[in-house]
């Protein structure tokens, strides 16, 4: 499995997003996803579907040290005893003993980002995660969480596509050491899959225009795809993006789709995106 070091952390470049999957559905693609060779696993409390991510690693029986599983800590637990508490839930629902990288969701301006980070570090000091990161940070948020944390922060997971630019956070992970985590990685709902570069570059290499997408992720620096998908078939796919390189003309040309600037996930409680 291909891995991305970000900051001591080793994360595998694909991994399986569960938002929106849940009951006996979520635990069988989390174990078929683990059986089909995928080593990393994406949930979040605010899934609501922890336990059964949980019973689904339980039930692939891999070793625990084989597999990297994220979760994250909601808004409106960012105070450092909300925090604490989220996190030891997490644990329990999931069923072990820490997490390899736990993140604070999205920001919250009503909690001093100072207090959350200093709950985030003491989380990983007490064992309750190996890594810690954030989640929805624009660059001013991010540089701030970085100079607060006395750990250094592994990744910054956001929504990426090819028609969304964050070229501005990539570039401020990187100069933190940190990695990117794309999230959304296929442009869910935006026809990216019919694009003429993509579908092109698909003829082209013998692919589908999925895997196309996803190798342009794993094919920039420092940037991890977790794509979701509700079908099983699906999953081989998704991971079946290591044995081809797409040429510079080809990243070019799907890149250039970024202009759109289209954002999916924006909400009320969004920060300041970055322009």
């Amino acid at each position: 499995m291909h891995t991305v070091d970000a900051n001591g952390a080793h994360i595998p470049a694909i991994g399986l997003g569960t938002w929106t999957l849940e009951g006996n559905h979520c635990a069988d693609l989390v174990q078929a996803a683990i059986e089909s060779g995928y080593r990393h696993i994406d949930t979040a409390a605010m899934y609501k579907n922890e336990d059964d991510v949980g019973r689904g690693i339980a039930r692939a029986g891999i070793a625990r040290d084989k597999i990297f599983v994220t979760t994250k800590v909601w808004p409106t637990d960012l105070a450092a005893a909300d925090f604490r508490r989220s996190a030891e839930q997490s644990l329990d629902r999931l069923g072990l003993e820490q997490v390899d990288l736990l993140l604070i969701h999205w920001p919250n301006p009503a909690i001093r980002l100072g207090e959350t980070i200093d709950a985030l570090n003491a989380a990983l000091e007490d064992g309750l995660a190996r890594n810690i990161g954030v989640s929805n940070f624009p660059t001013a948020l991010l540089a701030e969480a970085v100079s607060l944390s006395s750990h250094r922060l592994s990744v910054n997971q956001v929504e990426y596509h090819p028609k969304l630019d964050q070229s501005k956070v990539m570039a401020a992970c990187r100069s933190a050491g940190m990695a990117m985590v794309s999230y959304c990685p296929l442009g869910r709902g935006l026809d990216i899959l019919q694009e003429p570069a993509i579908a092109a570059a698909a003829k082209k290499h013998g692919r589908t225009p999925g895997q196309v997408i996803l190798r342009w992720h794993v094919q920039q620096p420092n940037v991890i795809a977790i794509p979701r998908t509700t079908r099983r078939e699906r999953l081989a796919e998704n991971l079946d993006v290591f044995s081809f390189d797409l040429t510079d003309a080809e990243m070019n040309a799907i890149s250039a789709l970024r202009a759109a600037n289209y954002r999916i996930c924006d909400f009320e409680f969004s920060p300041a995106w970055d322009v």
